[in-house]
């Protein structure tokens, strides 16, 4: 390759920023540019300690400056807004960037159509969020809280339930070791008779078994309606809570809306197993913007992105040296549901899925991963 070649690589999550590190070991000459809206990464899987003072805001937020100087990445601040010319530019707010091949790792956005859905609050959404619920749950003595997740109709794996189960086991520990918890009602809420079915039948099992064990009341196979101020109302009856907890299901970014990109019933960016974009040359996509091909409990996780990253620069390697994309990524989900003290491994593949049972090893298996990941940015 030479100092000619463009690739740009839209976004700075978990997809992005192993796109970047991937490019600069396949492709050492390539000229590398990042754009995303600020040079910084937040840590999301760690998001679920926030709220019990495990962790601080400042403890997730990470200055990717400094990686990208080592990797030799250009960076661009901008917010996407669409692409051109067959995909060779990328437009932003700031500017267009030109390109020979383009990774976007823009990830995904919450729906948020449900009647009243302010009233919740949606961890995922980022620090803010984490911060908030945690300042509504010390200031509370006594009550309900009502905890629960959607999904988008029109694409099955367009959710993300892991975390709202580490928060619904999190609280219990939490509440008890503040001597509170037989003062404050926990309500587990699911439109599924069998939420968590992505994760695998035992697994499923398992969640429910640990909710009746822990005491905490469960609202399945209902419809949600709407929120109101301390109300979720349901196909099934309502809900009476002093706090609601609520991750709604997924799709695409908005800036994909009336792109010219091939788009998935769920509003993603439609791939194949290569992560390629349909009926675009040398344009990928990783992570939750996407829509790909596949079982339908491919997770929409951070370890599910950097395999379809890692794919899609392979994939890149090969177009850039005039070869077909020919590297599947592996279809994989990896989960430890934390409980502040132990932690559930949930492992699954398109021919196996293991279930262990909560051990304390298994919490601090994910403090450790998350501090070998953050240091890898220093």
């Amino acid at each position: 390759m030479t100092s000619s070649v463009k690739i740009t690589v839209a976004g700075a999550g978990f997809a992005a920023l192993t796109g970047i590190k991937e490019l600069r070991k396949q492709l050492p000459d390539a000229e590398l540019t990042l754009v995303a809206p600020k040079a910084e990464f937040i840590y999301l899987p760690s998001l679920i300690w926030v709220p019990f003072g495990m962790r601080s805001g400042d403890d997730l937020r990470f200055d990717i400056q400094p990686l990208l100087k080592r990797l030799n990445v250009s960076f661009v601040q901008g917010s996407v807004t669409g692409i051109s010319d067959d995909g060779r530019v990328l437009k932003t707010d700031n500017g267009e960037v030109e390109n020979d091949a383009l990774l976007i790792a823009t990830g995904g956005r919450f729906i948020k159509k449900l009647p009243g859905i302010e009233n919740a609050i949606t961890i995922c959404e980022g620090i803010d969020a984490a911060e908030s619920m945690g300042e509504k749950i010390n200031a509370m003595s006594q009550g309900t809280i009502a905890l629960g997740f959607g999904g988008n109709p029109k694409e099955p794996s367009a959710m993300r339930g892991g975390p709202m189960f580490e928060i619904l086991f999190g609280l219990d520990s939490w509440l008890r070791k503040q001597g509170k918890r037989d003062k404050i009602k926990l309500v587990f809420f699911n439109p599924a008779p069998q939420p968590g079915k992505r994760l695998g039948e035992k697994a499923v099992k398992g969640l429910l078994a640990e909710m009746k064990k822990r005491g905490i009341d469960t609202h399945l196979g209902h419809k949600i309606k709407s929120f109101e101020n301390n109300l979720v109302k349901t196909e099934g009856g309502e809900i009476a809570a002093d706090l609601i907890l609520f991750m709604p299901g997924m799709t695409g970014p908005a800036w994909v809306q009336g792109s010219p990109l091939p788009l998935s019933e769920g509003g993603f960016i439609k791939a194949d197993r290569m992560a390629q974009v349909a009926g675009i040359e040398r344009v990928y996509v990783a992570g939750d913007a996407g829509s790909y091909p596949g079982p339908d409990w491919m997770p929409k996780q951070a370890h599910m992105a950097d395999l379809q990253a890692k794919a899609a620069v392979n994939n890149i390697k090969l177009n850039l040296a005039g070869k077909d994309a020919s590297e599947q990524f592996k279809v994989e989900l990896i989960c430890i549901v934390d409980t502040l003290d132990k932690g559930i491994l949930v492992y699954r593949d398109e021919s196996r899925g293991v279930v262990l049972p909560a051990m304390t090893p298994m919490h601090w298996a994910k403090s450790i991963f998350e501090k070998v990941y953050l240091r890898g940015l220093k």
